[in-house]
């Protein structure tokens, strides 16, 4: 078996202010893993990593993506099998043959999408497939119940066992993820990006729940791009880079740009490049367009050479207004003119022909067909241009997706694999490509960097940051406030529908922006 590179890490004394009051020496380790490879046919995803998980001890695991961290995940999961090297538990060599080995074994993982049973309680959704039965092997309902208050009571959360799941914010479905786990008696859990939809406040409910966990001697590997999520909860990182271990150590002492230098191997330079501009005519004109229940009375212009950031909280209608200026959505009023001539409502072919893309949020269930390959991905939105009598030329398809994939600095193995085998980044540059492909004069890009590491992130920054210079109108939805701040020339601000601000650049900031987002901004004035 291969022993771990000396990890100097290891030896650095615990920042008190950050980490638990604990014994000299460190506990012994829950769960490791011990000199892992595992390769998927030529390309190898890890390479001889190890990895120590300490009882009561939060571990963020961080690298760019493709770096190896869903790999190491699933390996953990029992999702997959190392080619080389062993998962140890309590110190002992251990095979998962399945998820439901590792699970039994006391480890559990929260993704990113809880996957719960809509129609089904919280209580049901948490005992699925072993109920405690009474006599006769009935269900005993009155212990699902119990059990899964008791639960709740332990996270410290209100939730009602007999409530359906279908209904759920992210936040809470997550909260009955790590219910679940509990019950199975997880002594390790994973958390692979469970904040990426949650707001400030759904966030700081989680890590209250992670910080309990701990409290009660349970391992945490914590998966985030955010860094300030990584510094904030966790005690030590490691970083995976091209499937190895780059360092394992603790956060105490480390700075943002440590950690980013370690994950991408380079000084990353500027993370929001923002070019200087001439702005130029209006692109993109909406006028007080309105879709009842859901946002009213939306009026905004987008200018050539700027990128126009939709900021707010989420549920504030923002990706709502983009899909109804698209015509994802059908409108009930108003008007969308793009160069001066008005769109008819709910057509997204008319929005195309008249120079509009648009980048959507969950880039795989709207922006990509996952077992096309990369080529006809990029190739969707101009098959008219590549083909002829409804036959796809192949070569012209083919260079038209290497064109972009070489200006996007594209990671692709073949252009013939399916997009599904690419990182998330990678997934978000072959939208962008089927996008820009049209040539469009307007970009409608909804959370271009969510789920991407901070590498990638940098990239497409500076990928936008170049196509305004070009002339290109850009309209930015983000969660994601620094972002906000550095790429806008103007930030709207909405709120329960409505447009609360319009913020030019010099004036933004994220008190500004934050209180017409929740409102306090009125109450200030008045």
């Amino acid at each position: 078996m291969n022993e771990p590179a000396p990890d100097p890490g290891r030896d650095q004394p615990p920042d008190p202010a950050r980490a638990d009051p604990t014994p000299d020496a460190d506990p012994a380790p829950v769960l490791a893993l011990r000199g892992v490879s595992k390769s998927f046919g030529a390309v190898r995803a890890l390479r001889d990593v190890s990895l120590d998980l300490l009882p009561g001890e939060a571990h963020a695991l961080a690298g760019e993506n493709g770096a190896g961290k869903s790999t190491l995940i699933k390996t953990l999961a029992g999702v997959h099998r190392p080619d080389t090297g062993a998962v140890l538990l309590d110190g002992r060599p251990v095979v998962f043959h399945g998820p439901a080995d590792a699970r039994d074994a006391g480890i559990a993982v929260i993704y990113q999408e809880p996957t719960l049973f809509p129609d089904l309680s919280i209580a049901e959704n948490i005992f699925m497939g072993r109920q405690p039965r009474r006599g006769l092997g009935r269900i005993d309902h009155k212990a699902v119940r119990e059990t899964t208050a008791a639960l709740m009571r332990r996270l410290g959360v209100e939730l009602d066992p007999d409530r359906p799941a279908r209904g759920l914010s992210i936040a809470d479905q997550q909260i009955v993820e790590i219910a679940k786990a509990l019950s199975f008696d997880a002594r390790v859990l994973i958390m692979d990006e469970p904040t990426a939809a949650l707001t400030g406040g759904e966030t700081a409910r989680l890590f209250s729940v992670v910080t309990a966990l701990r409290a009660e001697g349970a391992a945490v590997l914590f998966i985030s791009h955010r860094l300030e999520e990584i510094f904030g909860l966790c005690q030590r990182v490691t970083t995976l880079r091209d499937g190895r271990r780059i360092s394992s150590r603790p956060l105490a002492g480390l700075t943002e740009d440590d950690l980013v230098r370690s994950m991408v191997g380079r000084e990353l330079g500027e993370l929001y490049p923002k070019q200087p501009t001439a702005v130029g005519e209006t692109a993109l004109s909406v006028r007080r367009l309105t879709r009842e229940g859901v946002f009213h009375d939306i009026s905004f212009d987008v200018r050539r050479g700027e990128i126009v950031a939709l900021a707010g909280l989420v549920g504030a209608g923002r990706s709502e207004v983009a899909q109804a200026v698209f015509g994802v959505d059908r409108a009930d009023a108003g008007e969308v003119l793009a160069g001066g001539r008005s769109l008819p409502p709910g057509s997204p072919t008319a929005a195309m022909a008249a120079g509009l893309a648009l980048v959507p949020e969950d880039r795989r269930q709207r922006g990509l067909v996952m077992d096309l390959s990369i080529e006809r991905n990029i190739g969707l939105t101009g098959l008219g241009r590549l083909g002829r009598g409804g036959l796809v030329r192949t070569v012209l398809e083919r260079g038209r997706a290497a064109d972009w994939a070489l200006r996007l600095q594209l990671k692709y193995n073949r252009l013939a694999d399916p997009v599904g085998v690419l990182s998330g980044g990678n997934q978000q540059k072959v939208v962008l490509a089927k996008w820009l492909a049209t040539e469009p004069a307007v970009l409608i890009v909804d959370e271009p960097t969510r789920g991407i590491d901070v590498g990638t992130k940098a990239e497409v920054h500076r990928l936008l940051s170049a196509l305004a210079a070009d002339g290109l109108a850009v309209l930015m939805i983000s969660s994601d406030l620094p972002e906000v701040l550095g790429m806008a020339d103007r930030v709207l601000v909405m709120r329960e529908g409505r447009l609360t601000a319009e913020i030019p650049r010099a004036e933004a900031d994220e008190e500004t922006v934050m209180a017409a987002a929740t409102g306090l901004a009125g109450k200030a004035a008045a």
